[in-house]
């Protein structure tokens, strides 16, 4: 678990680390906004687009190898990054390093899933779900220190020393566990599926940038949106066909009422976490003008706090009344943000510090639980293409609330010219999204035990001693 972790970390911290850094960029890169824009949105496409295709990867050529080799160009990306001298080179590594980023991340989950039974899996999702929390709000703070300290660069150098630990502990520590057999490799869906979430992704994501008008020629934002849904709606028609003999996303996963309702609750979170930070970072750094070092510092206390719910948390999901924690999580977590959107106005930044650790404890009450309730009772044969939906689904959470938080605070800034009022108009459209996943969360089913047993013909179950 530890050796998983550490890869699993590095790709979760890049998604937010750069944000810091992007002031750095602009100057020392001698790049245009756009550019820096780019950096971000090349890390997410590469990221979030595949990860259907390497879950399923790893049911076929196994998840130990698939993380290695994720692992491996990620490290190898960090330090193209960091030795990048123009914005265009750091764009290219950039997406590199997102693709190393989705062979990893499937795997992680996929590795607890089979290591470990479902009456003893809590533990080790707990560990998982903290190093989530911790990865996705300690960006700006280790970010900072290193901006200000050695440059931005090394918000990229951070990654290979770290890596190649990660690297040696993995050979060593985590078992080579093989398929049963081999999975056929659903082609026409890899190439819908990656078309349609591209081009989703690309729109929702870059909208903005292009006033939600035309991109280039007759192409346009709307268009471009509209194409990824389609081939989207043809990928899933192609997953029912009956003459698809072994498809990427098999649509009998969801009925698994607590896969569904978990996917559901996991794109919430992944919107409202990213959805939190981002303004709040560019807030305390505009208007009370807070150093990147102790913009961080601010932000520490939510990070340490929802690292060490989520271990606590993990243990107490095994138990029957498990999905009262994610609940418990997201009212949490709404009466942390609305906290923080009363309190804006002229005060202290230190006095938004208590908000915040509210907010950390019920992303920690989020994090692990949600994970044990929506894949425990998943069969053992769906495990590898359930980890590639569900983090494919937080990373979509992610992606979205990137484009959705940049619109309304370019509206509300046009609108009242005031940075207090748009950031406050980000944090209450959080809250309105916040109600999905709390309603989700009602939805699950409790007291279910395991129903997958031992009748996997692939992936053994190994206990540990």
């Amino acid at each position: 678990m530890f050796a998983l972790c550490i890869g699993f970390f590095m790709t979760l911290l890049d998604t937010t680390i750069v944000h810091i850094a992007m002031p750095s960029m602009l100057t020392g890169l001698r790049a245009s906004l756009n550019d820096v824009i780019w950096v971000n949105s090349a890390y997410l496409l590469a990221f979030a687009v595949p990860l259907l295709l390497t879950g399923r990867l790893g049911d076929r050529f196994g998840p130990k190898r698939l993380y290695l080799a994720g692992l491996l160009l990620f490290v190898l990306a960090s330090l193209a990054c960091g030795l990048a001298g123009s914005a265009t080179s750091l764009i290219a590594a950039r997406a590199v390093q997102g693709l190393g980023a989705a062979a990893m991340t499937p795997q992680t989950m996929a590795f607890i899933t089979h290591l470990f039974p479902p009456d003893r899996r809590g533990a080790p999702l707990g560990m998982w779900g903290s190093v989530a929390g911790l990865a996705t709000v300690s960006g700006p703070l280790l970010g900072g220190v290193l901006v200000t300290h050695l440059g931005w660069q090394w918000i990229f150098f951070v990654n290979i020393p770290i890596g190649v630990i990660g690297l040696v502990l993995a050979v060593l520590w985590v078992p080579d566990l093989r398929p049963g057999r081999a999975h056929r490799f659903d082609v026409p869906g890899v190439l819908l599926c990656c078309l349609g979430l591209g081009l989703i992704v690309f729109g929702v994501q870059n909208g903005e940038h292009y006033g939600w008008g035309r991109v280039a020629g007759p192409v346009t934002i709307a268009g471009i949106i509209v194409a990824g849904v389609v081939l989207l709606v043809v990928f899933v028609l192609w997953q029912a066909a009956e003459r698809n003999p072994e498809p990427l996303m098999p649509l009998r996963i969801f009925r698994n009422r607590n896969f569904a309702l978990g996917n559901v609750a996991n794109i919430v979170i992944g919107f409202t976490v990213s959805g939190l930070f981002v303004p709040l970072v560019l807030f305390l750094q505009t208007v009370p003008k807070l150093s990147p070092l102790m913009t961080g510092l601010i932000t520490a206390p939510s990070s340490l706090l929802s690292g060490l719910t989520a271990i606590a948390a993990g243990r107490l999901s095994n138990r029957a009344s498990a999905k009262f924690l994610p609940i418990t999580g997201f009212l949490l977590l709404g009466l942390g943000i609305g906290a923080i959107a009363f309190l804006l106005n002229d005060v202290p930044p230190w006095v938004l510090i208590p908000a915040l650790i509210v907010a950390g404890i019920g992303m920690g009450l989020v994090y692990s639980p949600l994970t044990n309730i929506s894949t425990k009772t998943l069969d053992r044969s769906l495990l590898g293409a359930g980890a590639g939906i569900y983090n494919t689904s937080r990373q979509f959470g992610n992606v979205l609330s990137s484009a959705a938080t940049g619109a309304v605070l370019q509206v509300t800034l046009a609108a009242t010219g005031d940075f207090t009022s748009a950031t406050r108009a980000t944090l209450l459209m959080l809250l309105a999204v916040l109600v999905i996943g709390l309603v989700a969360a009602f939805g699950f089913r409790g007291g279910v035990t395991d129903s997958a047993g031992a009748s996997d013909p692939g992936l053994p179950v190994i206990r540990p001693s």
